[in-house]
């Protein structure tokens, strides 16, 4: 397949593998554009409407033979001209696939005068890779999402001047200037200045994170509140960020022992189809001077026999239903193998922010200190907090709201650079922050000790604790936490009723607040403090020990992780874009449970597509022995082969009508 040898961003493009499909659905080039740009869909939609016209026409309405032929002819020919483009240069080269194996069945079928039951198998081969060209394509584009995080250009020091100079050309040692709300434009280390950066893109901390001069910081993620001065440290192509992006194009390039399987054996069984065939109407006449015609008629006979149309539309067809009934239940799966891979789960890895937790905070605790009221407490903190954008300052903000407290507006409101914020209530000084900005306090001597024990109970359990103190008396300490998404614990129930026995948490935030969060969720096991290398890594040690391991999650720092497992599945809604193109799977809501639905049914779908295997194969050997002998009218061969190919079809539809049973049962109370 081709590819475009850069993208929009300017990054190196990347091949991919195909997935065992054909790249249907390429135009002539010297057809009009506006042809070019809808051919796939002109083609497909040709198939179908001339298959439907001869079909009903011919069998309801009376139409003439030659007219349905006509139409017949007209769905050949647009379901055809893609499979024949790939496939005839293929058989040129020595290439046997599935292309040639459906070309040489619908010519069979067209020899035998089974015109609709050719047109049709065209037509569903056509739409179900044209399906997975597409989803690939999807994917293809994930790199240009990670390029999106990237600043094109940087502010750099020279002196006492700043100059505008292009990310590319920063040089180890250069002082780049970040404002507050600009993207860092690379890895470095802070040389002046103090802020809150948003790093929940590329760590997934869910915590803007306090940055002062020595800390180090990363490419990608955002500079809050105050101007930073940052030391470079990573040139542009060796930068945390391009180095998620190298592992995405890498992982996607590595093809499965599945695929490679399934691509040797149709290299195998096409030619063994057609050689068969060549070698019954040649053999008989010229080694027992059997007649030509009766060897021809014989020979027609095997390939009515071994023409895979049940082998070939059980599998896709199953498939297509299972994507379909996903689609209806909000859960986007990008092709056959990700469906199949699926239901042989036993292992599935949760990023924590975002995917097991809403992304937001909210007031947990509220720690009275010297007997303060706990309405007093949220009321003064929201009076200093009410018009702050850090994702704390709303929680505290939100839950005075939600309990109608009345609270003064706030004056003088100072940003106390990462630990905290100051302003005037009333006529009283009000400090709200974290425990180190009171630890140098006079007052910190007097009630320290309280304070710092209400902290350490909020933080061992995994909680963030803020201080609020007034007038220089310590008023409370409020806690606040992620929390995990309303009925998660019931989704990882059904997970585990249905066989998942390995169910792991991967985040880059602290071990406390992930054992909290793992406590109420049914996790299994708990790996913290991971960067996008650590989960990359994480995941291949449970594939190693468990197999096959699906990676659910929603942010840049996924994007590794999701590409290198088995089955990536993407939060829709809460998802990054780059999380949602790179996954194989994509939960178009927020709810968990569609994991679970996805998961049973693809057990579903494996089931049926082992029946419709063996239902295939089986006909195919039968039909195979009695042909060879010439114990079978043509008539009953394609009366069984085509009855094999309905039933196989008919099972495959079951899938439509699939449902989780569990879906709505209730889980134990975590």
């Amino acid at each position: 397949m081709p590819h475009s040898s850069h993208d929009e961003h300017g990054h190196d493009s990347h091949d991919h593998p195909d997935h065992d499909h054909h790249d249907h659905g390429g135009a002539p080039e010297w057809l009009p554009h506006w042809i070019q740009h809808h051919w796939t869909a002109a083609t497909i939609g040709g198939a179908g409407l001339f298959l439907v016209v001869g079909f009903v026409g011919e069998r309801l309405l009376g139409l003439p033979a030659s007219a349905a032929l006509a139409c017949y002819l007209l769905a050949y020919t647009f379901g055809g001209i893609d499979v024949a483009r790939e496939a005839l240069p293929g058989l040129f080269r020595g290439k046997f696939d599935t292309d040639l194996l459906m070309l040489a069945a619908a010519a069979g079928a067209a020899v035998l005068g089974k015109w609709p039951e050719g047109a049709f198998l065209l037509f569903l081969f056509s739409l179900g890779h044209a399906a997975e060209h597409h989803a690939l394509d999807r994917a293809r584009h994930a790199v240009d999402a990670l390029g999106e995080l990237m600043p094109r250009k940087a502010m750099v020091k020279r002196g006492e001047r700043l100059e505008e100079t292009a990310v590319e050309q920063l040089a180890i040692g250069d002082l780049v200037v970040v404002r507050p709300g600009d993207r860092i434009a690379t890895d470095g280390v802070v040389h002046a200045g103090a802020s809150s950066v948003d790093q929940s893109a590329v760590t997934g901390e869910s915590v803007p994170v306090a940055r002062g001069p020595g800390d180090t910081v990363f490419a990608g993620t955002i500079n809050l509140d105050r101007a930073l001065e940052v030391g470079v440290t990573h040139l542009a192509r060796d930068n945390t960020l391009a180095r998620v992006m190298r592992l995405v194009a890498e992982a996607r390039e590595n093809k499965s022992r599945s695929q490679r399987f399934a691509e040797t054996f149709t290299r195998r069984f096409v030619p063994a189809v057609l050689v068969l065939t060549a070698l019954v109407v040649v053999v008989p006449p010229l080694a027992f001077h059997a007649s030509w015609s009766d060897s021809f008629y014989r020979a027609m006979l095997v390939l009515v026999a071994a023409s895979p149309c049940a082998l070939a539309i059980g599998t896709p067809a199953a498939v297509l239903a299972g994507i379909a009934q996903a689609a209806r239940r909000g859960v986007l799966i990008k092709g056959g193998v990700h469906l199949e891979n699926l239901g042989r789960l036993q292992t599935v890895a949760f990023d924590k922010t975002g995917t097991l937790t809403s992304g937001r905070f909210s007031v947990t605790a509220v720690n009275p200190i010297d007997g303060a009221g706990v309405d007093e407490i949220l009321a003064t903190a929201a009076s200093v907090e009410d018009r702050s954008s850090h994702p704390l300052a709303q929680a505290i903000v939100a839950e005075a709201r939600r309990r109608s407290l009345s609270f003064p507006s706030a004056e003088g409101m100072q940003n106390l650079s990462g630990r905290g914020v100051s302003a005037r209530v009333g006529g009283a000084e009000v400090l709200i922050g974290a425990l180190r900005a009171f630890e140098d306090d006079p007052a910190f001597s007097r009630d320290g000790h309280s304070v710092r024990e209400a902290v350490s109970r909020l933080e061992t359990d995994g909680q963030t604790a803020v201080i609020v103190r007034r007038a220089g008396a310590f008023l409370g300490v409020i806690g606040l936490a992620d929390q995990p998404r309303p009925n998660v614990g019931n989704a990882i129930l059904r997970l585990e009723r249905q066989g998942v026995a390995h169910r792991v948490m991967l985040t880059g935030d602290n071990a406390a607040v992930a054992q909290r969060v793992a406590a109420a969720t049914g996790m299994t096991d708990v790996r913290a403090g991971l960067l996008p290398e650590n989960k990359l890594d994480a995941i291949r040690e449970l594939q190693a020990a468990h197999g096959p391991v699906a990676m659910v999650g929603d942010g840049v720092n996924d994007a590794p992780a999701l590409a290198t497992a088995t089955v990536g599945v993407a939060m829709g809604v809460a998802g990054t874009a780059v999380a949602l193109e790179t996954a194989d799977v994509a939960l178009m809501g927020d709810d968990l449970g569609k994991l679970a639905f996805a998961v049973g049914l693809s057990r579903a779908t494996r089931r049926i597509i082992t029946q419709n295997l063996v239902i295939a194969l089986g006909v195919i050997a039968l039909l195979l022995a009695a042909a060879l002998a010439g114990a079978i009218p043509l008539s009953v061969a394609v009366a069984l082969h085509e009855g094999s190919t309905v039933a196989v079809a008919l099972n495959a539809l079951r899938l439509l009508a699939w449902n989780d049973g569990d879906e709505r049962r209730p889980a134990p109370a975590v």
